[in-house]
C-alpha cells in the first residue's frame, strides 16, 4: 500500500456514516422549515418551538459527528516504516547503513569499499526500523 492510498483511506468518511449524517441533516432542515411554517402560517407557537429545537439539535449533532470524524481520520494517518539497508565489506568488516533504495536485495554486490578499494561491498541485510512506543509509568 502506498502512502497516497493510506492518506486517502485515512481521510475517507465511512459511507454508512455519511449516509446517516445526510439523512439527519435533511430531517433537521425539514424540521426547521416546518417550524417556520407552523409559526408564521398556522400561528402554532409551541409546535413551532419544538420543531425548531429538533431542527437545531439535528444540525448540531450532524456537525459534531462530521467534526469528530475528521479529527479521528487525521489521527489515523499511518507513517510508512523506515527501511534500512545494511552494507558490509567482507575484507575489513566495515559496516554501514543507509536508507533502502529501489533494487536493494541481500547479497547484492555494490561499489568498492572506501577503506580497501580492492574489495567490493555487499548488502547483508534489509530491515524495517521498529520504533519502540514510549513507555508510560504510573505511580
Amino acid at each position: 500500500m502506498t502512502q497516497n492510498q493510506t492518506t486517502t483511506n485515512a481521510n475517507k468518511i465511512s459511507n454508512y456514516l455519511m449516509f446517516i449524517v445526510i439523512i439527519v441533516m435533511g430531517l433537521a432542515i425539514v424540521a426547521l422549515f416546518s417550524a417556520v411554517y407552523a409559526y408564521t402560517v398556522e400561528n402554532m407557537v409551541y409546535e413551532a418551538g419544538f420543531m425548531a429545537i429538533i431542527g437545531i439539535f439535528g444540525l448540531a449533532l450532524s456537525a459534531v459527528v462530521l467534526y469528530q470524524n475528521s479529527k479521528r481520520s487525521a489521527a489515523l494517518k499511518i507513517e510508512p516504516p523506515k527501511v534500512m539497508t545494511y552494507i558490509e565489506c567482507k575484507n575489513c568488516n566495515t559496516k554501514t547503513s543507509r536508507e533502502f533504495q529501489r533494487g536493494d536485495f541481500v547479497f547484492k554486490e555494490l561499489d568498492a569499499c572506501p577503506k580497501c578499494p580492492e574489495q567490493k561491498q555487499m548488502i547483508t541485510g534489509v530491515y524495517k526500523e521498529i520504533k519502540e512506543k514510549e513507555k508510560t509509568y504510573t505511580v
